[in-house]
Order: structure tokens, then sequence, then C-alpha cells
């Protein structure tokens, strides 16, 4: 017997120094959180880069996204989980920390955008083919909801139109336009079933955003000079125009690209707007939403982005002017710098509290990262064909 418990003893005591062995020999698993990650599309190659902004530092490459030709992404409430919104439909949930795909699905034939839910739990999809929104749980990526967006055409037969300018908004709804029907519907996820109201609005909205504090959606209008706007305090008053007559009496130019609404600059007190087929941003009072300026760029805007302390509107331009970049004073309403990042520079995205802006030049294949007190370039790092940037700070604001 005490031959028999000394051998079992032995072996307890080898497998435990066995196990502590094997775990010296792990690599030690790095800790951190996820406040300064951000992910950027490389449109070509249908990849993410994980990065870090506090380091301008690239963590990883995450491949097999599909078509990123046109992406966002949108974040969990942890700002651990990006979903990334593809141009052939698919809905993938990447993990920045593991730096792997959690989950991919394919929803539709061609999407163009999504929003995430003001508690978290929905992810929606806005699609071009065959038109509608998708709602999906974000932790399962299961099919929650399907909203085809019937209208009646020109020629009275049912039709489904194209959704545009989805974003998620107050009291856990989310809101979008129908580009050929030109409605805005909003979707109240609360409701039991959902509850979808229907608003009539301007001829071919064709992106929108919601104001930070999530009050005003406003949608831009391809087919019309103007704008339309809801009250989402007072939705029962409907869809209003804003902007009417910015371009009466002028011929429009041709247009290159549209102008992105999303990450509109709002500041002091004022709406700067891109102006479609003119080289001019709109300036608007937004206690009556009357034009109050037309300040002259370099080109047509696509990004009229504020700065976070509203100190400063950075704008984009569409080709073939899109090698540069504008710095405007908010104050004085004059462009103060123009910058030269790289070619064809497609996006831009403040740091959390503003001290730093990255630009990606999609044709220099690479970031181009400026400090913006100086307005001097302080970092740039590789990236194939960027495109879309987007940090996680996101994960905490309305309708980004």
């Amino acid at each position: 017997m005490r031959k028999l418990t000394s051998l079992i003893a032995t072996f307890i005591a080898a497998t435990l120094l066995s196990g502590c062995q094997t775990m010296q020999s792990q690599e030690p698993v790095e800790l951190r959180g996820t406040g300064d990650l951000g992910l950027i599309v490389e449109r070509a190659t249908g990849s993410v880069l994980v990065i870090d902004h506090s380091e301008h530092d690239i963590l990883g490459r995450v491949e097999g996204l599909g078509d990123l030709s046109h992406a966002s992404v949108v974040y969990s409430r942890d700002a651990r989980y990006g979903y990334v919104f593809g141009r052939d439909g698919g809905l993938t949930k990447v993990d920045l920390l593991t730096q792997q795909i959690v989950n991919r699905v394919i929803q539709s034939g061609n999407s163009i955008g999504g929003a995430i839910s003001q508690d978290g739990r929905y992810v929606a999809v806005s699609n071009y083919e065959p038109g509608g929104v998708n709602v999906f749980d974000s932790e399962t990526l299961d099919t929650v909801l399907t909203l085809p967006a019937n209208y009646v055409n020109d020629n009275g037969e049912q039709d489904q139109s194209k959704t545009v300018g989805l974003v998620d908004a107050p009291g856990n709804q989310f809101v979008f336009s129908l580009f050929e029907a030109g409605e805005i519907w909003t979707v109240d996820m609360m409701a039991t079933p959902p509850e979808v109201t229907r608003h009539p609005a301007g001829k071919e909205p064709y992106d929108a955003l919601i104001t930070p504090d999530g009050r005003y959606y406003i949608a831009g209008l391809f087919g019309e000079d103007g704008l339309s706007m809801m009250d989402l305090w007072h939705p029962e008053q409907g869809a209003q125009t804003i902007l009417p007559d910015y371009g009466k009496g002028e011929q429009r130019l041709p247009v290159y690209k549209m102008p992105h609404l999303e990450g509109w600059a709002i500041a002091d007190g004022h709406a700067f707007v891109p102006a479609v087929g003119r080289h001019e941003v709109l300036v608007a009072k937004m206690d009556d939403w009357s034009m109050v300026q037309r300040i002259p760029v370099q080109g047509q805007p696509v990004f009229v982005m504020a700065s976070p302390d509203n100190r400063q509107i950075w704008v984009s331009f569409a080709h073939p002017k899109n090698n540069v970049v504008q710095v405007i004073d908010s104050q004085t309403r004059e462009v103060v710098r123009t910058l030269e990042p790289g070619k064809s520079v497609l996006h831009m995205e403040f740091t959390p509290r503003g001290e730093e802006v990255w630009v990606s030049s999609r044709d220099s294949d690479r970031i181009t990262v400026y400090n913006t007190r100086t307005l001097e370039e302080v970092a740039t790092l590789p990236a194939q064909k960027p495109s879309g940037i987007f940090f996680t700070n996101r994960a905490h604001a309305l309708g980004l």
C-alpha cells in the first residue's frame, strides 16, 4: 500500500510540474481595451486592417469579407465587434481583439450600409437589390425582421425601392429613405411587432444623416434642390423641405460622385452642407434652417466633416479634383489650408478627442495622419487601396 501511495504521489507531482512547464512556455496573452482601435477598409482586396490610432500602428489584417467597394462599419456597445457592410450584400461580424471573422451572412444582392440599434441588440442593413431593409440579431446574425421597400411606381405597378440613409435613432428606432419612392420610413424596434411609419419626402433622397442629438433626420435630394428634414421629436409633422432654392437659376455640373451626408458638419449653431453638383459648401442656421452663406471650394464636396471641437470643417472632393483636402475655419468660414494627402482621397476620420485626423488615399495605397492643431503630417501607414476609416468611438454615438 505504501509503495502504491508513493507511486501515485510521484505521478501527481510529475503531472503538476509538466502543467506548470506548459503554462510557462506559452506566449503571454496581451490584455488591452478597444477604445483606441479601429478598422480600415481595403476595398480592392476584401480585407480590413485592425489599427491602434494612439500608436499609429497596424495590428493585423482580416481577409475574406467579399466586395468592399462601398463598405461601412458599425460597432457593438463594448466596441469589441465591428459589423462590416459590403457591397455584395455581405454582413460580416469581426472580432477586433482576435482579428477574426466571427460570423458572415449574405443577406441581399447589393447593399449600401447599415446601423446598429440604440440598445445594441439589432443590426439593420439597407439594400439596393432587391431593395428594403433587413434586421438581424447582433449576437447571432439571425434574421429578426425583413422590410420590403414596396411602393407604387409611375406606371401604377408595385415595385421595390432602393433604401439609403439608414441610421439609428433614440427610442430604439431605425430611420431610412427610399430613393425611387421619395419616402422616409421610421421603424420602432420597441413595439411588438416592430412598427413601421411611412412619410412622404422630396424627390430621390440619396443619403441622409441624423443630428448628434438624434432630433433631426435630414435626407439629401438628388432629384431636386433642397433637403428633406424630419423632426423626430414631432414625427406627426412629417418631412419638410429645407434649403429649397440653393441652386435656383443655375446649371448643375455633372455629378461625378454623390456627396456623403454621414459626418455632416454641425458647428457653432450652423450646418455645413455639401452642395450637389456645385463647388460649394452651404451654411445654414439650425434654428430656422435658412441658408446664410455659400463657401466656394476647389471641387465638388463629398465629405464635409466637423472636428470634435467644431472649430474646423474638413472637406474632401469628387473626381477629378480628389487629391486634396481643404480645411475651413468654422468661425471665419474661410478655407485656411489645402492639403495633399495622396491620390484619390476617399475618407477621413477624427480621433475621439480630435487631436488628429486620418485620411485614406486609395491610389497612393496609404493612410496619412495630420495633427489638427498644426495641420502638419505626423504619420503615414501603408494600406491596400484604402477607403473607409472607422474608429471604435462610433460605438457610443448616434447615427454612426
